[in-house]
């Protein structure tokens, strides 16, 4: 399955010759410190330039070459002093992926006489100049604030970029399998096929009914071995007592088709037709297998909602393996609690989120309320060729009890969620995470281009 959570990040510090001194040697043991804490491969330029930095522009071809052949998914360019800008716009922009801004505070001056050895690293100066000479060459960048170099803004803002690069790289050129098609009735999850491909290089892989349920016929009849590990795992943290021993076969039949037609076609989400498919050919609905599979790593939406699809890659990016995304309907406004509204689901959400240590699944659909706390929850939208990203923090709160899959969440104004959600270009389904990503998925558009960040207020 395709990893939401690997990230290689290439790192060129840079020195301008002119300056007396850098810090190069305290920048690389840091960033390697960061890189272990945060789960980062690195590629260094140590043994690519003369003095494993970036310091003129004749060293921009050997480093990007470099990169390109360890695979970077972006680049980070520390100012080991005022920094050589020129080289940095350049070689960032010969690379095309996401950069990272950064360089050390300087020590306090030492009131010597001369004025060069005074400001031996002039780090923070030389960040204007690379800020602006990066702008100039029309290169996006992620910038952390000029701090000390054991400050907790860094290990924050490289924590953050990290996120932020894997959530673009989530949704950029992604190829995402629609099993089957939309329900008739539902206008509102149409996407444009083409416009996916021109803007974003994303690709729709369209598989057949009939292919996932050879698939399926195929597993149930030849597997016991695999199916019968998936039931036995399960069994292990849910209480699947309401399912007979067919149906979870079929159940597990079901996850283990779907995960393989999407590694065999190169798919890092899928988006499902769940309302006839699997009930008329098997006797079984959908909600429980599609809550499973997030949990297995490879999200896939209700109702053959492309776009929600390509919006849980983007969370499952940024949140890295900390929490599942789950994918859910805005439904009914709480009784009583009137900026409060019951995020709802037949039974798709992953079970790993529920409140209770052994959730129920019954009628092939779990049966559970998820956790509270704090939730982000983005919503990709289009309409005449414009595209945006609602995303905003929200909290989970009490509520009624109800059926299906579902938490309740809190707002600040929910009249103006509603407002906007219904002027659009919204429909009803979000995907939600636990934690407060907002700022890590509109930092992610810069990356992606052509999708406007959209927020309430």
């Amino acid at each position: 399955m395709y990893d939401f959570k690997k990230c290689v990040l290439g790192v060129a510090p840079t020195r301008r010759d002119v300056f007396p001194g850098n810090r190069g040697g305290e920048i690389m043991k840091r960033v390697r410190e960061l890189a272990g804490k945060y789960g980062v491969s690195l590629v260094t330029i140590e043994d690519v330039t003369r003095e494993g930095l970036l310091v003129t522009n004749d060293e921009i071809p050997k480093i990007a070459e470099h990169f390109r052949a360890g695979g970077v998914d972006a680049v980070f360019v520390p100012h080991a002093n005022f920094g050589q800008e020129e080289a940095v716009a350049k070689l960032c922009r010969e690379l095309g992926k996401p950069v990272l801004l950064w360089g050390p505070r300087d020590p306090a001056p030492k009131g010597v006489v001369d004025q060069l050895e005074d400001r031996a690293y002039d780090v923070q100066c030389g960040l204007f100049a690379t800020g602006k000479a990066l702008l100039t060459y029309d290169v996006p960048f992620t910038y952390i604030e000029n701090c000390w170099i054991d400050s907790p803004a860094l290990d924050k803002g490289f924590d953050s970029f990290i996120r932020v690069v894997c959530a673009a790289k989530a949704l950029k050129g992604a190829r995402a399998a629609q099993l089957s098609v939309r329900p008739w009735q539902f206008l509102t999850v149409k996407c444009n096929e083409a416009e996916l491909l021109e803007k974003f290089g994303v690709e729709i892989v369209p598989i057949e009914t009939t292919d996932l349920i050879k698939e399926i016929e195929g597993i149930l009849k030849n597997e016991s071995g695999p199916v019968g590990q998936k039931i036995a795992e399960w069994n292990q943290k849910l209480d699947l007592s309401a399912q007979s021993g067919e149906e979870q076969r079929k159940l597990a039949s079901a996850v283990l088709a779907v995960k393989r037609l999407a590694e065999r076609h190169g798919c890092r989400v899928a988006a499902g037709e769940c309302w006839t498919m699997l009930q008329t050919a098997f006797g079984i609905n959908a909600c429980f297998v599609w809550g499973a599979l997030f949990d297995e790593g490879l999200p896939v939406t209700c109702e053959t909602d492309i776009l929600g699809a390509l919006g849980c890659g983007m969370m499952a990016g940024a949140v890295r393996g900390d929490t599942v995304p789950f994918f859910a309907d805005i439904t009914v406004r709480h009784p009583t609690n009137d900026n409060a509204e019951l995020l709802w689901h037949c039974g798709p959400f992953p079970p790993s989120l529920a409140r209770e240590a052994r959730p129920g699944v019954v009628g092939c659909k779990g049966q559970f309320e998820i956790e509270g706390g704090d939730i982000t929850l983005i919503r990709m939208g289009s309409l005449k060729g414009k595209y945006t990203m609602f995303a905003d923090e929200v909290r989970g709160v009490d509520g009624p009890k109800t059926n299906g899959t579902y938490v309740w969440i809190e707002t600040d104004d929910w009249p103006k969620w509603e407002r906007k959600f219904v002027t659009g270009p919204y429909i009803h389904h979000v995907t939600g995470a636990h934690g407060k990503y907002r700022e890590i998925i509109h930092e992610a558009l810069k990356y992606v281009g052509d999708i406007a960040p959209d927020r309430i207020g």
